[in-house]
């Protein structure tokens, strides 16, 4: 079988989830005896044209930008497996796409101007709810209402008759909630499905076995939808939070920590987030908007560390359907970290029992080509 995945990197001074599932998808299909082409755009090498700003908003408003189709050179895949267009590459070429197409829906880009569905502190809907040119008024792409224009103009006819969505034979969402989401916003249901991410052996090998230390675990980028400054504004002084990450937030955080018991460590490499996962007793996901997916959810499950979560975010749901950790209330965090402390010793091999059956690298494997061939099976 023949695979082309087709991604446009995001850029490397932010860190991306995106980039690392593609990273490590490719590598797995190959190793799995999948034949794989990455068709791609970078940010980064775009970003040196100083007209990039003006030609991704012309791609994004009108759909007329790069073509992966340049970048087959007589491949001829079987599928074409779209992860992300934004901004570079066009819908265009959809059309005269040689095989079919399955795309994962990393975010809520097709629904929402910043792909998050989270405006002012909460989750907002507005947009897929019809007001679809609410993300202007708010200035939701960037915190710029001009910044915003070109993707209100290309999703203004609504997911329905998104080039992307229409053109693909199945849609992978990464949670229940996703799949929620994107049906309740008028996608199909007979083209998507769920899906999960997985993670590679090579970082679950790689994770050591030292003893439990007394510390809790943040990782993730220091930006509002995250929900770091209410968990540092909540977090009980007498406890040790380690927050592995760096964002825009970081300087009014490490204020607001002040006579607390919060360290924070900057970025850190996959590898070694991992590895200090292996060694707290809990990772916390504060998240305020719903993700699509938590690939820090699994990181923790591979190396038997549970997983403290707030409603409304999909960890929270997949720690409550999984039993692999705590629930907690805004408001009672201190509770919530002092029942958490009891329980958590105890559900190490659950998590890693949960991982091995669901998130592993050999499930991936098994699961990921089946799809494929039932695409095609569709197809035919």
């Amino acid at each position: 079988m023949k695979v082309a995945l087709v991604h446009n990197f995001h850029s490397s001074d932010v860190p991306s989830g995106e980039n690392g599932v593609v990273e490590a998808e490719l590598a797995a299909l190959r190793r799995a005896g999948v034949e794989v082409k990455v068709l791609a755009a970078d940010n980064d090498a775009m970003a040196r044209d100083r007209s990039h700003p003006l030609r991704a908003a012309i791609t994004v408003a009108t759909g007329r930008g790069l073509s992966p189709l340049d970048l087959l050179d007589g491949f001829e895949p079987d599928i074409i497996h779209v992860h992300n267009l934004f901004p570079y590459f066009g819908t265009t070429w959809l059309q005269d796409a040689p095989a079919p197409l399955v795309t994962t829906l990393h975010n809520f880009r097709s629904l929402c101007a910043n792909g998050y569905l989270f405006r002012d502190g909460e989750v907002c809907t507005l947009c897929p709810d019809g007001r679809r040119w609410s993300g202007v008024r708010h200035g939701c792409y960037r915190g710029s209402r001009l910044a915003t224009v070109p993707l209100a103009l290309g999703g203004r006819r609504g997911p329905s008759s998104d080039p992307l969505l229409r053109s693909s034979r199945r849609l992978l969402a990464l949670s229940d909630r996703a799949v929620e989401v994107f049906r309740r916003a008028g996608v199909p249901p007979a083209i998507i499905e769920r899906d999960w991410h997985f993670l590679p052996d090579d970082l679950v090998s790689g994770a050591t076995d030292a003893e439990r230390g007394d510390h809790w675990l943040f990782v993730g980028r220091l930006t509002a939808e995250k929900g770091i400054d209410r968990l540092v504004e909540e977090w009980p002084p007498d406890r040790r939070l380690v927050i592995v990450g760096e964002g825009p937030m970081r300087a009014g955080l490490e204020m607001a920590a002040v006579g607390k018991r919060v360290e924070f460590r900057g970025g850190a490499s996959r590898a070694a987030v991992v590895r200090e996962m292996a060694t707290a007793v809990g990772v916390v996901v504060p998240s305020l908007w719903y993700e699509t997916f938590g690939l820090v959810y699994i990181e923790a499950l591979a190396v038997g560390t549970p997983v403290l979560a707030f409603a409304p975010n999909v960890v929270a749901d997949a720690v409550a359907q999984e039993g692999t950790g705590l629930v907690a209330e805004w408001g009672k965090v201190a509770e919530a970290v002092s029942v958490a402390t009891t329980r958590f010793p105890a559900m190490g091999e659950r998590c890693r029992d949960v991982f091995a059956a669901r998130y592993s690298e050999a499930v991936f494997c098994e699961r990921r080509p089946r799809l494929y061939e039932a695409v095609l099976g569709s197809a035919a």
